[in-house]
């Protein structure tokens, strides 16, 4: 599809197209599919940018991967669809393993996904077919399959583009978990220790970036940055932001002033 470039969606409707062929590939779930076009509706609200709270959370995020024994990056189909360069990258600078974990499940979507994750650069993808021989407790759907290599074993899970049940599973069996949701009222934001409230294209970039500036840094400053991070109040920072954009736009300081035009008679 070709989309002008002074179209003013093309961002967006350039995101759209690579979902649109995640699906085709077999690696994104017609589900997804819905799941993106509602994540879309909050982009719109936060203007499609990222706020200060989000950095901040990305910052926390950066400094809690950097400090974990066994990070494990967890990956759905629209995920793998949308940002597999950046995870394969975070995942090394990291050393995170990568995981892919599914509500919809099949082995076809778990292969098409770990292909395209390899064609990206990644050298071992967990998750696959007979590799996900563990399970969460407490949890019921397709996701409780875990790899005992990864998800199981590890300290610290990312988890992009989540359901909430998992993300509470996964608290409480000890895990350290870190979200990426553009909806800061989901109870997988609300369940995480850590919540980027961002559109995943910007949120992995900027992850990464985070990643190299604290590569470096002591392991004491790193835990004072995780330390000091309060995921209640960041949320309730992004609620509010939220809040004072949609003011903004019921005073009309955002309506698109257009020429009036009357109909002939």
């Amino acid at each position: 599809m070709h989309i002008p470039p002074t179209h003013p969606r093309r961002e967006s409707l350039l995101i759209r197209e690579k979902i649109v062929n995640g699906y085709k590939q077999g690696i994104v779930a017609l589900e997804g599919l819905i799941a993106h076009g509602r994540g879309e509706a909050f982009d719109y609200i936060l203007g499609e940018k990222t706020h200060k709270p989000a950095l901040k959370a990305i910052e926390a995020a950066a400094a809690a991967l950097l400090l974990a024994k066994y990070p494990v990056i967890s990956v759905n189909g629209n995920t793998a669809a949308l940002v597999a360069k950046e995870v394969v990258e975070l995942a090394k600078l990291t050393n995170s393993k990568i995981e892919v974990n599914l509500f919809y499940r099949t082995l076809s979507r778990e292969k098409a996904i770990a292909d395209w994750l390899k064609k990206h650069g990644a050298e071992e993808v967990l998750g696959v077919g007979e590799d996900a021989s563990a399970t969460i407790p407490e949890l019921f759907s397709e996701r409780r399959r875990v790899s005992p290599r990864g998800i199981l074993k590890a300290d610290v899970v990312l988890v992009p583009l989540e359901d909430g049940d998992r993300t509470e599973a996964l608290r409480k069996i000890g895990k350290f978990v870190i979200a990426i949701d553009i909806n800061p009222f989901s109870r997988t934001a609300r369940a995480a220790n850590i919540t980027i409230v961002d559109n995943i294209v910007r949120a992995m970039p900027l992850l990464i970036e985070y990643v190299k500036t604290l590569k470096n840094r002591d392991k004491e400053y790193l835990k004072d940055i995780v330390a000091n991070f309060d995921n209640d109040r960041n949320l309730r920072e992004m609620v509010e932001l939220i809040l004072n954009r949609l003011k903004e736009v019921s005073s009309n300081k955002m309506i698109l002033e257009l020429p009036k035009t009357t109909l002939s008679t």
